[in-house]
Parts: C-alpha cells; structure tokens; sequence
C-alpha cells in the first residue's frame, strides 16, 4: 500500500471533507456572509454523521451538548450573570466526544464555551490555527472573517485552502468555513468579508464575548480594543500576528476578570502526622510526604482527633518545608492527639487589564527564553516599528531589502525613546524581522496557534490564568547557518512555498523536500505533525524523500475532539492509512507510506537497522514512556537524530536529540510512580482512588483473568471425564480447584446471574467489613500503645443492601450483565429495570457469613501475590472433585460450559456496563470507609488511566519539532536547538538549550560519549580471546567483561567462563544465518584497584572480514 494509492485516495477524501456543515441560522455580521438555502437540511445531514450515543447505560445521561437555556449576551447585572451561571449548568455534554478535553477543563467551562461566540478575524496561517482549535474545543459559534483573495502564497501557511481555491480567487473565509465547521458539528461557523477599517460601524461585535484580531493593522487594533472595553460586560480582546520567525500576542480581558481556578490543579489531600499547640502552629505531612503546596494558599482540615476546633475551618498556609507548613496560631487550642486531613482549597483570583494604548507604552511582557531576557522588548519595539512602517507604506517590508530594513531601524531608534521601559534596539532582530515578515513560518504558526487558542478559552471561561498581557518569542536560531548576504535565496518563485522560503531560503526548503521521516504514533500528536510537514514540503522530493508513518489502531470518537485530520465516517477506519489520505489533500506532492505496525522488538524485522540508516530524522508522538525509550534506545543506536513530544492536558513538552551534540531521552529517568501497597487496596483504604483501583483489580479479576484461566484449563484437559478420572487417582492438575469452582457455578439464567452478583454485594460489603473488625477491634492497639484504627486507617462499617440505594442497584445490575456476557446468558432491557431486579433478589438466599480467625496483612512492603493460586492443595482436590461430581449430577458440568467469554475493559463505551461497575463498586467501598465519594467521570477517569488532553497544547508541541525538525535539516550547532516545557493553564513556557552529551572517561586518553560505537571485524573461526585482543590491540584497553543482551559471555569470575576464551564467536552468539553483526557491552578494569570496573561503549563486532 504504497504512496502513489494514498495519493489517488487522497482526493476522494478531500471530496468528502467538502461536504454539510452547520452555519449560523442568522446574520451575526451584517452583509457579506456566505449563505445559502439549504442550511437546515446540511445540518440535519452532518448531525446524522455524528451518531449519538443512546442511554442505555445503568448510569446512563443523554450525552449531547445543546443549550438548556438562552444566553443573554448584553446584560451586567448579577441576574444576568446567575442566568449565565444555570444555564452553563444545565447543560449536557457529548462525554463521547469530548471525554479527553472535560478532564482538562471541567464540565462549568466547557458548558459556557458551548454558549460563546467568537469573532476572528484573518484566516492566514495564524487564523486557521486559531480557527481549528477552538472549533475543536466546542464553543457556540465563530465567525471568520476575512477580505483577501486565496493565493498561492497562501498554501504553504492555511492547510485548509486548495488549489482550485486560488485559481478561483476565492475569499479565504470563504473558502475554509465548510472544511473548518466539519471539525464539529456543535460549533456554529459562519463567514464574513465586509469591510473592517476606522469607519466600520463596531455595534455588530456586541454579540461577541471574545474577539480575536490577525493580520489587522495597529491604529484598528486600538479602536476595536476601546469599543470591546467599552461593552458591558467587556469584550475580551486578543490580537496576535506572526511575522516571519518573530510572534506576538496581546490580552485585554478588562478591568475585573475573575478566574474561578487558576491552576487546573487537582487540589491537594495531606495527611497529618502533627499538629503543634503553638503560635504558630506547625502541621507535619505524615510518613514525610511532600505537601506540595506554595505560601499564601488555603486549606481546610477535616478528622482531625483533638484540636478538634480546626476541623472544617479554613487557613491559609506559610510553607516551612516539603513536610511542613504552618497555620497561624493554635496556642489556645486543644491539644492535637492523632489523625486528620488538609485539604487545599481552589480559590478564585482576580485579574486586571490595561488597555492596548497604555500598553504599548509601558507593556507587561512574559519571558519565555531566559537565556535572551531582553528579547521581549526589544522584539515589541521591533513590531512597533514595523507597524509605523506598515501605515506608512500601507504595505509591509520587502523581502531581503536592505533599504526597507533600515527604515524600520530609524523608527525603531525614534519609537524607542517614547518607551516607558527603554531597553537597547537589537539590530539583529531588526534585520530579520524586516527580511522575513512577509513570510510565514507554518510550524510557528502551529506553536503560537496553540497557545492563543487557549487563552480564548481563558476569556470565555475564567479557567486558569491568563497571559498578562504581551507574549513575544522568536525563532532566530534559525539563522545562524543561513547565508544573510544571498537575498535571492529568499525570495519568492511562484510556488507555494514562497511564506516559507522568505524565512528560511530555498537551500533549506530543498532539504526538506528531500528528507526521509519516521513518524512513529498516529494521533493527535502525530495528525498535527503531519499537517505541519504537509506545509513545509517535506517528502516532496522528485526523487528523494518519504515520511514513513506507523500506528496499529483504529480511530474512536473521542479521537475526533483533538485528532483533526479524522471524520466522523473514518470511525474504527486505521489511523495511519486515514491521516495520511487526508495530508495529501493539503499537499498531494507528499510521498507517504503507512504501516499499522507497533514499533517493539517484535517489529524489528521491518525496523531494523537498515531501515534506521535510510531515515535523516525520527519523529514520535507517543504516550507512554516504554515506547519512547525503545525507540529512542533504537536511535541511538543506529546514530539517528529524534524528536520527541508530549502532552498531558495543558502541559507539553519537546526534547531535540542530535547525534554527537545532545544527551538521549534514556539519559534521564523519571522517578517511577509509586504504586499503592497491597494491603490498603485489599483492606485499608484511604483514599478514593483506592478504592477505585480496587473496583478497576476486582473487575479484571472476575469478569477477564479467571475466565481466561478457565479457556486455558479445559483447552489443556480437554474433557470434564478425563479431569475427573486424573483427579480421583491422585493427579495434581494446576488450576482444576478454580476451574472446577467457576464450572459448578455455572449459571443457567439471568436469575442465577443476579444472584451471584447479589452474593458479591454481600461478600465485597458486608462480610470484608465483619471480618476486618472481628480481626481488628476498634480498641485495637499496636506495640507502641496507639489506635490500630487511626488516619490513615479507616475502620469499616457493613453495608446493608437497599435495593433503593441507586449505587446498590447499579451494582448489581452491572455485575449480573457481566457475569450474563462471560457466561453467555440472554438478557433484555426488561430484565435490568429496577422492579425485575427487585422482584428476583426478593428470592435470593444470601449465605449467612461467620468471622474466621484468618491473618489480614498489614505490612505496607508485602507485594501482591498472583491473581489466584494455581497450585492445588490435597483439601482443595478433595473438593473439586466434589464439587464436579455434584456439577455433573445436576447437568452444570457439560461440554457446552467449558468456555467463557472473557471480557476486555473498555472504558468508551458507555453501554457496556464496565464503568457502571467500578463506579458502583468503588463508592460503595468509600462509603463502607467514610471516604468521600466521586462522580462517574471522575471514577472513569482513574480507572481507565485517562491522560486528560486538549487541542491547544498538542498543536503547540507539534509546532516547536517542527521547528527543531529545521534546525536539524540546517545543520545548525548545539547552541541553536531548544527543548520546551509548558504549561499553558498557569501560563508557563520555558525554553532551555538541551543538555549537553556527557563524555565517560576510560583512561586518561580514552573517552567516550552514548554516540560512540566501536567495531571489530571478524570471522569464521574467530574466538572471544580473538575479540578481546582485538579489542586491546585497536583501542588501546583490555576486555573485563563481555555481554550480548542479557547473557553474559565472558566474566571471568563465572565458573568455566575461562573455558569459553577459546570457543567461536559463532558458536557463543548463535546469530542467525542473516545476522551480519552483533552489539555486545564490554566493561574495563578501573585504573585503581578496588573501584568498580568501567562501562564502555557499545562493540558492534561483524561476523565477516571488513572486506565482505
């Protein structure tokens, strides 16, 4: 399935994407929007294309986002805003759609984005950007509007306009609102191209909450952020441009902007090991564990034991250490004696604004590059000039002409002076800022894109913090190989690389059409990268160049909310095959070939070094750290570039690995997640995400593990007979005790199936509660004298079954349609109602349960045991073979039952009862421990190991490879690369240069880095004692040690490892008969006796002479 079908396939896609959309029913923007009469039946048929997802789950809501109630848009009274406030809450959201993006912004923001408007104006490369992502997000209606014609120009920064758009002229709004509304058929797109200069009547923004202003000139800036002031409540103002390789952006939320969470942290439970009666009083985290709060913010407490006054009160701390914070005076207070909880409290902030005019005076700038602390200044005064230059000459500079450069640098010097805060005029920046400013570069457009973006979302919502109020940076680095006195090389050839050849010259732009890319992952990460290549050209190459792309999974619906190249028909189509068609609709002179192979050591007979050695660059966009270190490790070894990226909700971060130059993603680990022990899952839970983990285990166990245990048994015995006869003379059968057990149990019906979900009620519930408190009194004390039962224990409490205790009943109707589906038994809707349940467990006989004296584990170390015992005990044989007889008598026990359906969790699909179980079977356990509960998404969340994400950070990070990607493509030094981390919630953006390759000294003159490789050349009857003289004669130092993977071929100390000096290469390898080499680990003698021996770069040693 090679290129060329991917491109004839391309163009039927494009057909498709081109088709209904939903517009606005009324003309937001008086003349000039594209209309036609057939909106209700194009939007009636794109709501068809996105099926939604029926009820039919036991926790079930319609999973739809509509409007509950009308917005009103122009009142400021408190009214109004409580009528904002219910109607955000009442309003219900397409958990199947959005089910990612609700954990980053939570159910009030998403609902009152589902209620916005936006205006937008420029649909260049910034604009799309923008466009897409908050489209993507789910507000209520954008309007895009735009006055220019499309230009060839133009394809190389909007990669949602055609060829057939430029030779028709058509307006770039226009031309982009059908492809932009298919991103999501909730949000409302309409067009606009009416006229927008200083004699435009403002009054049509009043419908607006948030204006978003491209590609607009300064002094209409000003007046539009005035008229946005001037609104009651104000409009919020955003303007932002990209020039070349400089960017800027501005936010005027008002004078009063409240931001009702201005982290998105989860807040923070603490356990308390002490509360001192003192002023002022010291809190001590338990088992020292970090707080993980900062001065100033609030808590509560509550459990507290003693000092009983604080609990439910609310203080604010001063942090003392990562295990200490105190909280004010606790000297008359009564004196602390054990247990309690402090829970940080979120709390609102309020945010304060200056207009644009003030601040481009006196601007408060955001540093994102502290290795250029100046760089923020000097690049606004650099744009102010650049915008005196443009009213001026009502255009903007031409490329590379000096002339034009010198002029911005005179009004630079002038406007400078007018500065409130002077900083130096950089004439370098300058320089590039004039050369390149027609230009645009796509993956910066990508990267700014995604951080605007989200602070729409800010201003629409009040989540988190936003930017205050100027963000500047820049891609200069960019420069530092590119030949400066060659303007031609810049300047435009008619094509649609022109915006990009203006930035970075068209010896970069022929590097990139002939580069070979591995993309390894196909998702959201992995759509916006291809985009981004898409506009850049890379793989255009007539003869050279390929972006090979792999990913083994099939597109899902939550994908769509963030995976913009998929549609609601390519659903459980591969991503691979389906994101590479829709690229080539952007560029169909790409060279794409896809795969649906993971990439593991399973696959590296198709990724093998070969493969690894045709390739300029890898690109990942994965999700867990395992396959990043494969693939990483895998680069390093074959001397491949890498560039990696990763998001979690508003957080991203790049890392550039250049071979030679920079340490590799393996040089560093992070700190494992510390895993919950097994005794407070299995009795002492103090939290609720134990008992959610406890409910995810108890799932697994139950409804896949055991059935899988039984397929296996009876695949292996084959019959009930042979099991039985084997058994009764003496045969030790592994697994036959649980085999049998689950066998004899068999249900028949729905009724049977009840039943054992009633008994599982009881046993989870009731009788785990009655055995903990028979085994551990209240009164129970330890060694030292103190409660056994204090914080963070909890002591149990039995439940008692209600069948009208909604949690009760949803667990047990989601366990009997579990056990029903490995079981195999029918059921109807009819049977999981309320009164059926209820009428059938009336006739349930629940076994009475007697405490035993059997040992609880305490110790927190003790690791979980396997899911179940294998091994049979003679006891357990005697009733097996009991049970089976008694299973055979009553017709249980036939050939019929001798498989289940094992179940795989699926956390998506609301209507298989999955989530329904754990939710249940969770709180319930928190109730039995007074723990508080949580909602299903929540619950869903922590149980499927959700990572919570969003559009806008994944179309930053993908911008700033991309960025790296041209940087590699230039050869640039070290010095010119920059990792990223972010958090656009708080906001924070760092850039950092990579760290440095270190190098391992060996002896005094032999070094060597995790890039070096050293080479020996063998043969036939080449031995280990030849290896490792041919180790000491050609670099210089002997051989302690030799190892191949996991097995060690020489250690001296091993016995009869000195026998093996002797024995072939070949014979010690065992390479297969294709296998031309193999990489072994040697380590040396350290120079001093005593030390440790030395590792040393890897050996790759050929089986073969060099000659051959």
């Amino acid at each position: 399935e090679g290129a060329g079908q991917h491109r004839s396939g391309g163009q039927e896609w494009r057909e498709d994407r081109r088709g209904p959309a939903r517009r606005l029913q009324q003309q937001l923007c008086g003349t000039g929007q594209e209309r036609t009469g057939q909106d209700r039946q194009q939007q009636q048929a794109t709501r068809q294309a996105w099926p939604r997802l029926a009820s039919t789950g036991l926790c079930g809501r319609r999973l739809h986002c509509r409007r509950a109630v009308s917005f009103v848009v122009s009142s400021s009274s408190d009214f109004a805003k409580q009528q904002q406030k219910m109607a955000a809450d009442n309003m219900e959201i397409d958990d199947s759609l959005y089910s990612r993006q609700r954990y980053v912004l939570g159910d009030h923001a998403m609902c009152q984005m589902a209620q916005s408007y936006v205006f937008l104006s420029g649909i260049g490369g910034l604009g799309i950007e923008i466009a897409k992502n908050i489209i993507l997000a789910g507000i209520k209606a954008l309007t895009i509007h735009d006055t220019k014609p499309s230009e060839t120009w133009d394809l190389g920064s909007n990669f949602f306009l055609h060829e057939d758009d430029i030779a028709s002229q058509r307006n770039r709004a226009k031309a982009t609102m059908l492809q932009l509304a298919e991103l999501n058929p909730y949000v409302q797109v309409t067009a606009s191209n009416i006229l927008l200069d200083e004699n435009t009547d403002l009054s049509f923004l009043q419908h607006y909450q948030c204006v978003v202003l491209t590609e607009t000139r300064l002094s209409l800036q000003k007046k539009i952020n005035n008229f946005c002031r001037s609104h009651q409540p104000p409009i919020k103002f955003i303007s932002a441009d990209v020039y070349g390789v400089f960017c800027r952006v501005f936010c005027d939320f008002g004078d009063h902007f409240d931001v009702s969470d201005p982290s998105g942290e989860e807040p923070k439970e603490i356990f308390i090991q002490s509360i001192t009666k003192s002023n002022p009083g010291i809190v001590t985290c338990m088992d020292n564990a970090n707080h993980g709060l900062e001065t100033g913010q609030f808590v509560t407490f509550r459990e507290i034991n003693g000092m009983t006054e604080l609990n439910e009160s609310v203080l604010q701390v001063t942090v003392l250490s990562l295990y200490s914070f105190s909280i004010g005076d606790t000297s008359s207070l009564g004196p602390y004696l054990h247990g309690g909880i402090a829970v940080q409290l979120k709390m609102p902030k309020i945010f304060t604004f200056e207009n644009l005019e003030t601040q481009l005076l006196n601007p408060r700038c955001f540093n994102v590059d502290f290795s250029k602390p100046e760089a923020p200044l000097q690049i606004h005064t650099a744009m102010l000039s650049l915008d005196a230059f443009q009213e001026q000459h009502k255009r903007l500079p031409n490329i590379g002409c000096l002339q034009d450069a010198e002029e911005v640098m005179k009004l630079a010097l002038t406007l400078s002076e007018t500065l409130k805060n002077k900083t130096t005029v950089n004439q370098a920046v300058i320089k590039w800022l004039s050369w390149t400013a027609r230009g645009c570069l796509a993956p910066l457009t990508a990267a700014f894109g995604g951080i605007v973006s989200q602070e729409v979302l800010k201003a629409l919502t009040g989540k988190f913090s936003p930017l205050q109020q100027w963000l500047y940076f820049d891609a200069m680095e960019i420069f530092e190989t590119l030949d400066s006195t060659n303007s031609d090389q810049f300047q435009p050839r008619g094509d649609r690389y022109d915006a990009l050849r203006a930035c970075v010259g068209e010896s970069i732009c022929h590097k990139l059409r002939n580069l070979n890319v591995f993309i390894v992952g196909c998702g959201a990460i992995g759509c916006e990268m291809l985009k981004n290549f898409a506009l850049l050209g890379i793989s255009t190459g007539s003869e050279q160049g390929m972006i090979t792309i792999t990913d083994p999974d099939l597109i899902e619906k939550s994908n769509l909310n963030r995976q913009f190249l998929f549609r609601p028909q390519h659903i459980q189509k591969p991503k691979s095959y389906t994101a590479a068609a829709a690229t080539l609709t952007i560029n169909p002179q790409m060279k794409i070939d896809s795969h649906l192979n993971k990439v593991c050591p399973s696959t590296e007979n198709v990724y093998n070094d070969n493969f690894y050695t045709q390739v300029d660059v890898v690109v990942t966009a994965l999700d867990n750290v395992e396959a990043r270190r494969y693939v990483d490790s895998r680069c390093v070894s074959n001397q491949c570039p890498l560039l990696d990226s990763g998001t979690m909700g508003t957080k991203g971060h790049t890392e550039v690995i250049v071979p030679k130059l920079t340490e590799s993603y393996n040089s560093h680990r992070d700190p494992p997640e510390e895993e919950i022990p097994f005794c407070t899952l299995k009795s002492f839970p103090a939290l609720i995400e134990h008992t959610i983990q406890w409910s995810r285990d108890k799932f697994e166990s139950s409804f896949s593990y055991k059935p899988s245990m039984y397929n296996k048994f009876w695949d292996t015995y084959l019959s009930i007979d042979n099991v039985l006869k084997r058994m009764e003379k003496g045969e030790s059968l592994e697994g036959s005790f649980q085999a049998v057990k689950l066998i004899s149990r068999w249900p028949t019906d729905w009724h049977h199936c009840v039943s054992l979900a009633r008994v599982k009620f009881e046993k989870y519930f009731h009788h785990k509660a009655v055995q903990l408190l028979h085994s551990f009194p209240l009164d129970t004390k330890l060694k030292d004298g103190s409660l056994f039962w204090q914080s963070p224990k909890r002591p149990p409490c039995p439940i008692q079954f209600d069948i009208n205790d909604e949690l009760h009943y949803s667990f047990i109707a989601s366990a009997a349609r579990l056990f029903a589906a490995i079981y195999r038994i029918p059921y109807t809707d009819q049977d999981i109602s309320k009164e059926s349940v209820s009428r059938l467990l009336s006739e349930v006989k629940v076994p009475k349960f007697t405490p035993s004296a059997k040992q609880i584990e305490t110790d927190e170390n003790v690791k979980r045991s396997d899911q179940a015992k294998l091994a049979v005990s003679s006891e357990e044989e005697r009733v097996a073979i009991e049970l089976l007889n008694q299973a055979r008598r009553a017709g249980v026990a036939n050939k019929d039952h001798l498989h289940m359906m094992p179940v795989s969790f699926e956390k998506d699909n609301d209507v298989n009862g999955h989530i329904d179980f754990i939710t249940a079977a969770s709180n319930i356990r928190a109730k039995m421990y007074n723990i508080d509960t949580a909602d299903r998404l929540k619950t869903k969340r922590i149980a499927g190991r959700i990572i919570p994400a969003i559009a806008t950070a994944t179309a930053a990070v993908s911008g700033l490879v991309a960025l790296e990607l041209i940087k590699l493509v230039g050869d640039h030094p070290f010095e010119a690369f920059r990792n990223c981390f972010f958090n656009l919630a708080i906001p924070i953006i760092v850039f950092t240069e990579p760290a440095a390759v270190k190098r391992t000294q060996i002896r005094h003159d032999i070094s060597f880095t995790i890039w070096d490789r050293w080479t020996i050349y063998g043969a036939a009857d080449f031995t280990l004692l030849n290896f490792i003289d041919a180790v000491k004669e050609t670099y210089k130092v002997e051989p302690t040690m030799v190892v191949h993977g996991v097995k060690m071929l020489y250690v001296p100390v091993m016995p009869g490892h000195v026998k093996r000096l002797k024995l072939t290469m070949q014979k010690l390898v065992k390479p297969t008969v294709d296998r031309k080499y193999v990489d072994l680990t040697v380590s040396f003698a350290a120079e001093s006796d005593g030390d440790d021996d030395l590792p040393g770069p890897p050996v790759r040693y050929y089986f073969r002479p060099e000659a051959n």
